[in-house]
This record gives structure tokens, C-alpha cells and sequence, in this order.
């Protein structure tokens, strides 16, 4: 068990250069390999901040389609800053998730509603609103995929019919996931 945690951990503290992408792919999957055998269980209270995307791979349909582009995986460049935020306010199993894409002097935020499936370790969600800033003014913001109305709706829909992450391997300092579309993907806690 403590070489993938190893290698995930020395990678996403920057403690050493960069892992081959094959290394840190295969580090996730022996972390996925391990919760599946092992069935941890981690609480929501874990997942709550902000965590800044590091490494993914792709769902398997882009990498069915893009094949040699993506490779195994790939870091996100330093120019670019993807976060993902959880937060839980009045219970923790219903949330909020916002999702934002920093790149040069343009920020796109992406909100909407989370639920915390603690029996799988996943997070379903829905983004219900877009805002877009430039140099830290607001440009432009609209309700998307039926705005805040659609909300109410998510928490009482089947999770077959949901984005979601289903974590598994949480620690203080990074998280890792599957997404329903099968990619791989890491983020280090901010």
C-alpha cells in the first residue's frame, strides 16, 4: 500500500520533479485496486475546501478518441488552475460544488448542487450557474442546464442519472476519483 501513497504524495507536494504520467496512472490505480478491495469509508468533513486539479486522464471516450494526445494522462499545465470546491453548509449529505477554470486573466466559474453517497464514497452534482470574470470584474452570468429551478429536482434524482466522482483514496493533502465517464483524475488540497 505505501508505494502508491508514496508516489502520489511526493508527486502532488512537489517534493521531487514529476512522476512519468505511467507512474502516477499506476499509482491511482493501485489506490483504486486497494479501495476496492479494502472498502474504506470516508466522511464528507474530508472533502470539504477547495482542491486544485493536478493529473487526469481522461474519460474513456476521449481517450478512445484522442488517443496519443492525451496518453496515459497528463499534469495540467501551470498556466492553467482548475479547483473544485465542496462545501456543506446546513447538512452533509446536501451541498454545493463550484468548479473554476483560472486562465491568464480570465476566471469561468461553474456552481450547482453536490451530494455527499457516503455508502460509495461518491459525490453526484449538477452545475445549475456560469459566471465569467475578467481582471476580477463580472462579464457575464447566466442560469445553464435549467439554472437554480432544476435544483430542487437533483437531490431526489437517481445517481444513474448524474455526473459524479466516486473517491477512492482521500487524504489531508490530495484526493483521487473515478468519474462516471471513467476517467482518473488527482487533486491537491489548497
Amino acid at each position: 500500500m505505501t508505494d502508491f501513497l508514496q508516489i502520489l504524495n511526493d508527486a502532488t507536494n512537489n517534493k521531487v520533479s514529476n512522476p512519468a504520467s505511467q507512474e502516477i496512472v499506476s499509482a491511482l490505480l493501485s489506490a483504486e485496486k486497494y479501495s476496492h478491495q479494502h472498502k474504506p469509508k470516508y466522511n464528507v468533513e474530508q472533502l470539504i475546501g477547495n482542491w486544485q486539479l493536478y493529473f487526469i486522464t481522461g474519460t474513456k471516450n476521449s481517450q478512445k478518441k484522442l488517443g496519443n494526445i492525451l496518453g496515459s494522462g497528463f499534469y495540467l499545465p501551470f498556466f492553467t488552475q482548475v479547483i473544485i470546491s465542496y462545501s456543506f453548509p446546513e447538512n452533509f449529505t446536501q451541498g454545493r460544488v463550484e468548479n473554476t477554470v483560472k486562465f491568464g486573466l480570465v476566471k469561468f466559474s461553474i456552481d450547482g448542487p453536490c451530494k455527499f453517497i457516503e455508502k460509495k464514497n461518491i459525490i453526484a452534482f449538477d452545475f445549475t450557474y456560469l459566471i465569467m470574470e475578467i481582471l476580477g470584474n463580472k462579464i457575464y452570468q447566466t442560469n445553464i442546464r435549467k439554472g437554480r429551478q432544476g435544483e430542487d429536482k437533483f437531490y431526489a434524482t437517481n445517481i444513474s442519472k448524474q455526473a459524479f466522482f466516486s473517491y477512492f483514496l482521500v487524504t489531508d493533502k490530495f484526493i483521487a476519483a473515478r468519474g462516471r465517464g471513467g476517467g482518473l483524475a488527482l487533486w491537491k488540497k489548497l
